[in-house]
């Protein structure tokens, strides 16, 4: 999302990652990667700068990947999550994340004899340990094959046949394996969610139903499944507790979560003066429209309702 054109040299086709860009609350804040490692440079194949030189004559953004309806600025995550959905829809592929696509880059380059460290520096890894903790299974396959090399190749052992009679096969080319994108663990209700955002950084999510019947999300972030599940507890406890008090009507300036000022001021007004119901009235003390007191006016009363 954050690259732009001066980052890439269409001569080397070397691709410079030092920018990144993130949503809060809807807004798009560019900053520095967040490791020193996650800045690096990627020699991209011929194929791929081809196709970019032509992308290039019609595009009119320093974004190279420019958002379609805002003038100088890229496309948002929601747009690029769209799109690889539709992309895989049209090409009858199953449905997987973006960053799913990252893993199975390293797992292909991997199994077609890319060293970790290389990939790991590609990746933008810490260390080439993370590399190998996370793919230890196509790892393990490299040493036995590379265990394997060394015996024939000091030790003259014969390579193994079934039919030793039979000719040596010929290598074959690599085949596409029947992808299957990692589902994770169900987690029981009201434990929220947990999403990993990239290497080092997870989002914890909590949305339960306030007592305006509707559903109000927060989020917490760590560097850590582990540090993000206890922020999370935390979190979910804290919001347990104001959803209690605003249905004890301890905290009616809470009164619906996510409100905004005149709603909550006619929410106030309509807590502390339930035999009012003249709705010109509300709006003229809670300073809001009587077309604003309308609206909301049926909303309130069912929730001042359900706390009582």
């Amino acid at each position: 999302m954050a690259l732009q054109w001066d980052d890439l040299d269409f001569k080397t086709g070397v691709l410079s990652v030092n920018k990144q860009i993130y949503d809060v609350k809807g807004e798009l804040q560019l900053s520095t990667p967040k490791t020193k490692t996650s800045i690096r440079k990627l020699a991209l194949p011929p194929a791929v700068v081809a196709v970019l030189k032509e992308y290039r004559k019609v595009t009119d953004s320093r974004w190279m990947f420019p958002s379609p309806v805002k003038a100088d600025c890229p496309m948002t995550p929601c747009a690029i999550r769209k799109r690889l959905q539709k992309i895989l829809e049209h090409a009858e592929c199953k449905h997987v994340r973006f960053h799913d696509l990252r893993h199975t880059f390293a797992t292909l380059s991997l199994q077609n004899g890319m060293d970790v460290k290389t990939l790991s520096a590609m990746l933008g890894h810490v260390s080439a340990a993370t590399t190998l903790d996370i793919y230890t299974h196509i790892t393990d396959d490299m040493r036995h094959s590379a265990a394997a090399s060394i015996d024939r190749g000091i030790g003259k052992a014969e390579p193994k046949q079934d039919n030793p009679a039979a000719t040596p096969a010929q290598p074959q080319a690599p085949r596409m394996t029947n992808f299957k994108p990692y589902l994770g663990h169900n987690r029981k209700p009201g434990t929220g969610c947990i999403s990993e955002i990239n290497d080092h950084l997870f989002e914890g999510r909590y949305s339960p139903v306030w007592p305006d019947g509707k559903k109000h999300a927060r989020n917490v972030y760590a560097k850590t499944r582990e540090e993000c599940e206890e922020k999370l507890k935390k979190l979910i406890e804290q919001m347990k507790k104001e959803i209690v008090a605003v249905k004890e009507g301890k905290n009616p300036d809470n009164l619906l979560d996510g409100m905004n000022k005149k709603k909550k001021a006619i929410a106030a007004f309509m807590r502390a003066n339930p035999q009012v119901t003249n709705k010109a009235l509300i709006a003229r003390v809670s300073g809001a429209s009587r077309s604003t007191v309308v609206k909301y006016y049926a909303e309130i009363r069912r929730t001042i309702a359900v706390g009582q």
